[in-house]
Parts: C-alpha cells; structure tokens; sequence
C-alpha cells in the first residue's frame, strides 16, 4: 500500500487472494466468517473442538479442518507449528455462565476464564509468534460489549472480554514493530445458539432488540464485513483497535426516548 494507488487497487482492498486464514471456533459466528473471508480469496483452516462442525465448515468453501481444544495450551502450540505460514487468524470461541456473582462457583470462574481468555493469550502467543518472525500476519479476536457495559449475571464473562480487548491492545504493541496488526471486534447481541435462552424469553428478547439504535439484533452474517476488512489491506493502518459492531448498543443512553 502506498499514496500512488490506483483506482484498480482501491477495488481489490478487500480482497485476500493467496492468503491463508484460520478460524478458531468454525461454528455459529465462525461458520460465517468461513464463508466471508473464502469469498474474498483466502484459504480457510476451520478449527473447532468438535469435529463435525470444523468439517461442516471446511466443506462449504473447499478449505481445510482441524479439530483441536483451545483450553489445550500444548496443542494450540503444536497446530500453529504444523500449521506453518498463516496471514489471517480470527478467534471466535468462546463461553458464558449467565449467574450473579454471589452464585458463581469456582469451577464454572475457571471454565469461563480458561477459554475466554487464558485461550486467547495462548492463541495469540501461538500464532503470533509465526506472524511476528514473517514480519506480517493479521489477528482478530472476538470480544463483546460486554467487555465495555455490563448487566448483571455477566462478571466473569464481562471480565474475560475486558481482558481479551486488553491482551489484543497489548499484542498490537507488542508485534506493531514487526509487522503483525492485532484488533478486536464486540459484537452486541447476535442471533445464534448460543443466545437460545434469551430469545426463548420473549420479554427478554424484545429488551435486547430494543436497546440498540437499530431496534433489532444481528444476523451472524453482519459480523463478516468487520472480519474482512480488518483481515485485508483495507485496515493496513489500523491496530490496537476494537471495533464495535452492536447496532448502536453503546451509543444508547439508555432505553427511554424523551419528548423532543
């Protein structure tokens, strides 16, 4: 990239032919990123715990499956070892134990905090370290608004997404000097199973639809357009950054419209 792009350049920025991407947690979410960043020209390796979904996902654009446990620090190391050159990594796995802190035990604050964010260091630590020798690579991590307003029943999962914006701002410094952006995206609410027990809840439901600016949740598919770009040459100069796609959630002052 460089001041003298030509319009021909410009309509290619987010293209990423010839570049390899891997996506950790390949279900939900994930399974669009897949789609989104095959069809911009990357290579996709589909990682996931469970088989099946990495294999779902890797069969939809041609690209590859790997099943591996994020939680396994080991492994994370050994698959980015055997991995070799990766361009693109976009973590999406995560978990939530929706309860007050007053009910959480200390094994479900550990389940929560080993995968959202002791498996983020690892992952960024694992990858990061192949990107960094390169002198090139980009890495996403999915966090939440969660990570920036809470509600209660979100401490540890609030605090794993706090964390993770941490450890990405951190790792953006860290690897700038090389080459290697690191960014974030929060997503607001977003239809998947992952959500089934909000949406079963028609109160519920229709109080989370009602808080963004945009009056609804999102679709998964509305996560990939952020992905591409901060995978492409689009976002060459952004870094450190967390990007929030929640249709407004946190530009909202609450969820009384006064008289004007």
């Amino acid at each position: 990239m460089n001041d003298c792009t030509s319009l021909n350049d410009y309509g290619n920025l987010f293209r990423l032919d010839g570049k390899r991407a891997v996506v950790i947690g390949a279900g939900g979410i994930g399974h669009e990123v897949v789609r989104g960043l095959a069809a911009h020209g990357a290579h996709v390796i589909c990682v996931d715990r469970d088989a099946g979904t990495a294999a779902e996902a890797a069969e939809a654009v041609g690209g590859e499956a790997l099943t591996l446990d994020v939680t396994d620090a080991a492994a994370v190391h050994d698959a980015a070892a055997a991995l070799g050159e990766v361009d693109v990594l976009v973590l999406t796995a995560a978990m939530n134990v929706r309860k007050r802190i007053l009910d959480y035990t200390t094994e479900e604050f550990r389940q929560v905090t080993r995968l959202n964010l002791e498996a983020t260091f690892t992952v960024l630590q694992a990858f990061g370290r192949g990107m960094v020798e390169r002198g090139t690579g980009s890495i996403v991590v999915f966090s939440s608004i969660r990570g920036l307003v809470v509600e209660p029943g979100q401490s540890v999962y609030a605090a794993t997404k706090a964390g993770a914006i941490g450890l990405v701002k951190t790792a953006a410094v860290e690897f700038g000097e090389d080459g290697v952006r690191v960014n974030a995206i929060a997503p607001g609410v977003v239809e998947t199973p992952l959500t089934s027990q909000i949406k079963a809840d028609e109160q519920w439901y229709a109080a989370y639809a009602q808080k963004g600016a945009l009056g609804r949740w999102a679709r998964p598919s509305e996560l990939v357009g952020a992905v591409v770009y901060l995978a492409s040459d689009a976002a060459s100069f952004v870094t450190g950054s967390t990007l929030m796609v929640d249709g407004g959630w946190t530009a909202v002052d609450g969820r009384f419209t006064p008289p004007t």
